[in-house]
């Protein structure tokens, strides 16, 4: 059952027979057979029939949820299992927004020289993305912001105060000011986040709180993208804190405080609501409490 179950899981998340049999290691007729297997034993129809798919049935989307529960609860049995035997060991999945990517081995490096049987998979997600695959235990753990959007029912552990600064080179004419405001740095042309993630939606918040718009001239997702155009001295943008003192900018790049208002949003671990979590989602949590410990004997 936990094995047809887990092939309707990866049905309904990838939209297609084919790729769903590719993911779970079989082929596409042994996978069709299992759904309607599974279809047989429930006495309902899960899947819309056709020529592809087409969406599950209203039956479908129910027994969804609680294939997602027992497959979850059947792995989370057979890792405590593990553990017990052999202690802690196993992947972690990690989804983290990108401004937290830069502080994660602060997370990792220390809960795996605690134990070296763990291995990690970490991704870089959009906030709303996380929760999604959170939802789906598509992943084990999400880092995220934990103060300015709905979260919905998550187990959470923040870690540390988001604040925010002017990223910018030398030969900015605000390069040697101790502080900026969010109007100032409006002015400038500024590399920014893409609109689906949450920390562009932040700045965007924070600038039309001081009465400005801002359009910037270079939008992506991926912090490297905007690194490269900073350094090129034409280019500046606004980073929090934590991600340029981890990088540590070198000359010509400057850091600026960015002020009225000084803003800051909680950034934070967050796992799904279940108890018992697996041994590795408690031991990562436990290491995400020290890690917020240090943080807060550092502020």
């Amino acid at each position: 059952m936990i094995d047809k179950l887990e092939f309707f899981i990866a049905l309904a998340r990838e939209e297609h027979f084919g790729r769903a049999a590719e993911i779970c290691g079989v082929t596409q007729p042994t996978l069709s057979a299992a759904i309607k297997q599974l279809e047989d034993q429930l006495g309902v129809m899960l899947v819309k029939r056709g020529s592809r798919f087409q969406g599950l049935t209203a039956e479908g989307d129910q027994v969804l949820v609680w294939a997602r529960r027992i497959v979850g609860d059947a792995h989370a049995m057979r890792e405590e299992m593990r553990a017990a035997r052999h202690g802690l060991s196993g992947r972690i999945r990690i989804a983290a927004i990108p401004t937290a990517l830069a502080m994660m081995p602060r997370l990792t490096t220390p809960f795996r020289e605690k134990h070296p049987g763990v291995t990690f998979s970490i991704m870089s997600r959009t906030s709303i993305e996380i929760l999604s695959l959170l939802g789906n235990f598509e992943i084990d753990a999400g880092i995220t912001y934990l103060d300015n959007e709905p979260l919905g029912r998550v187990t959470s552990v923040p870690l540390y105060h988001e604040r925010y600064q002017l990223i910018t080179s030398a030969g900015n004419p605000l390069a040697e000011r101790e502080k900026v405001t969010w109007k100032e740095v409006s002015r400038l042309p500024l590399c920014l986040l893409t609109p689906d993630m949450q920390n562009r939606r932040i700045i965007d918040q924070h600038l039309a709180e001081a009465g400005v718009q801002m359009r910037p001239t270079l939008e992506s997702n991926s912090m490297i993208v905007l690194f490269s155009h900073i350094r090129t001295g034409k280019w500046s943008s606004i980073m929090p804190l934590t991600l340029t003192e981890t990088l540590g900018f070198a000359e010509p790049i400057r850091a600026i405080p960015i002020v009225e208002p000084d803003a800051s949003h909680i950034v934070g671990l967050v796992v799904g609501p279940r108890l018992p979590h697996t041994p590795l989602v408690s031991g990562l949590l436990d290491e995400a409490r020290a890690l917020a410990r240090f943080f807060q004997r550092e502020r």
